[in-house]
Parts: C-alpha cells; structure tokens; sequence
C-alpha cells in the first residue's frame, strides 16, 4: 500500500505569526488524529525557517514551493535545492500550474529543477494537468502525457522514492471546480502508466500521484478513496487548520 500525502501549499500569504499560529494549532489538531498520511506544508520562502521551527518534533514536514536549478550563481531572486536543505526543508513543489501559466516555467525547466532536486535529499512533488482550452480540445491525455515524460526525462528509477507527481487540472485550482473522483483517478492511470514506461512497472507502482484542485474537507474523502489517488495538494483549504487537518483525517 502506497502511504498517502496530505500537502499544503500556502502560495502567497501569511505573516511570521500567522504562520507559527497556523502550524501550532494544526499540530494540536493532527495530535488527535490517527495519522495515515505524510503532512506536508508549504509557506512562502521568506517564512520556511519560522515553519520548520514551529514544526519541529511534530508529524508535520516542510516544503518550498518552488526551486531554481543551480546551485549558487548571479540568478538574482532564485533559490536553490541546498539553500532549502540547509534551512530544514524535506519537500518541493516544482511545475506548479501558476509557475508554468503565470511565470512561463517550460516542461524543460521543470526536468532542470527536478535533477537539481535529486542531488540533495530533498522530495519533489513535480506538478502536471491540463487547461481548460486543452480540456476541452480533448488534449487532456496527450498534455499530461507529455508534462510527465518531460520532466522525469533522464531521472533514476533508484531515485523515485523522492518523486511524487500531483495531477492538478488548471481548471480546477481555485475555481471551485473539481474533478471528478472517477475523473482523477483515471487521469492517474494514465500518469502511473507513463510512469512504467519510464521508470519501470514495479517503480511506477510504489510512485505515489495526489490531486489537486480545489480540495476541501466535503470531498477529500471521496478523492482519496480512489485506487491511485494516492493524496491530495491543497491549495486556500490548507490555510484554515481545523480544515486542513479534516482532510488529512480523511485519508485512508
């Protein structure tokens, strides 16, 4: 059985405070609970030390939500996989739909970071889904198919114990609009499929996928349920703790 990932990514908000009080009263919720997932939150960069030290000793582990591909250089506002090693970081988002719509993050970049990611210690959750306009083009398949060889081009099979994909169709992130439990759980097949066929079947089978899309605490249960939804990413949900933490509860 593939241990399910329950992650949080902030994206641009919270103070110091709020991010010390957010953690605190989840580590109290999630002391409650019969953890059968993995707790990942992701502040904004400037706050991950306040996080990893509010989180220290408890259930909770810390990821960035994005990294640069080099190690050290004249990249100004760039920050790299040994910067966030250094500072206690476990995880990292890389190719989130905001990064690659808004920023312009190609599938090239995104396989950069990810090898840059796999020389340290870090986990990579490497994000991957379609448009609307692809959607409804019928291209869902062959996007995602695509995002997925591309960014694990060249990656060790020894190595994807620190890979986890997140499927997070941009029509549904922030929209209110979810994918369908039936819906995501064939979507990923065809990534745990793409997978085999690049880093080997039994590989592919230990490779956890998780959703994201406007997750909640009413439908997280049913999302998580699925064969090979293997967790989910949270984007505004994981800001209320008492939420968050319903949804980590639901994993199973």
């Amino acid at each position: 059985m593939r241990r399910k990932i329950v992650a949080g990514n902030w994206k641009l908000n919270g103070t110091a405070a709020e991010t010390r009080q957010l953690i605190r009263s989840l580590r109290n919720r999630l002391a409650a609970i019969e953890l059968r997932a993995d707790v990942v939150v992701c502040p904004p960069f400037v706050f991950l030390e306040t996080a990893v030290d509010a989180a220290r000793g408890s259930a909770i582990d810390v990821g960035a939500q994005n990294v640069f591909w080099e190690r050290s250089g004249a990249y100004t506002g760039e920050v790299s996989a040994e910067m966030l090693e250094a500072v206690g970081v476990r995880h990292v988002l890389i190719g989130h739909s905001e990064r690659r719509t808004i920023f312009g993050e190609s599938d090239a970049d995104v396989n950069r970071k990810l090898h840059r990611v796999l020389g340290t210690t870090l986990r990579a959750i490497v994000c991957v889904g379609e448009t609307l306009e692809e959607r409804e083009q019928g291209l869902t398949q062959a996007v995602v198919k695509r995002q997925v060889a591309a960014a694990l081009g060249g990656a060790a099979a020894g190595r994807a114990d620190r890979i986890a994909l997140a499927y997070e169709p941009v029509w549904a992130i922030g929209t209110g609009r979810t994918a369908s439990p039936e819906t995501a759980n064939e979507v990923h097949r065809l990534i745990r499929a793409e997978l085999a066929g690049i880093l080997g079947r039994s590989t592919a089978d230990g490779l956890r996928i998780l959703y994201g899309g406007s997750v909640k605490p009413d439908n997280a249960a049913s999302i998580m349920s699925r064969s090979d939804v293997d967790g989910v990413l949270v984007g505004g949900a994981s800001l209320d703790a008492a939420g968050f933490a319903e949804i980590v509860a639901a994993a199973r």
